[in-house]
């Protein structure tokens, strides 16, 4: 698993990565709830949604819109299986362990920080 710094620095590089930014309705449910509550529902997408061994569509289980978790999860690469193998060096084929899972949210707190910053 590479470090978040690693990651982020690959990320950086990406005009694909780099073009997702928090629309105004992500922004003020951020705003509004708090990252708190907003990482909790963080570590309840990956549970549901790139923990399992074999996620249900994975590839397409993340949407675009809609939770500032899901923007944040395409601009670090945190959207399905490929990504976090490719970008992240996590391997698909296994549940996720709790480091993964923790690296993982860690990634979207950063993200998630920074936006609120912006």
């Amino acid at each position: 698993m590479r470090t978040l710094d690693q990651v982020f620095a690959r990320l950086e590089g990406s005009p694909f990565r780099q073009r997702f930014h928090l629309g105004e309705q992500e922004r003020r449910y951020l705003e509004e709830r708090g990252l708190a509550t907003v990482l909790k529902h963080a570590r309840g997408f990956i549970e549901a949604r790139l923990a399992p061994e074999q996620p249900v569509r994975d590839g397409k289980q993340t949407p675009y819109r809609g939770h500032p978790v899901f923007v944040a999860q395409h601009a670090t690469a945190c959207c399905c299986r490929g990504c976090l193998e490719k970008w992240h060096d996590i391997p698909r084929g296994h549940r996720l362990s709790e480091a993964e899972c923790q690296h993982i949210l860690a990634g979207l707190e950063r993200w998630l920080q920074r936006a609120l910053e912006n």
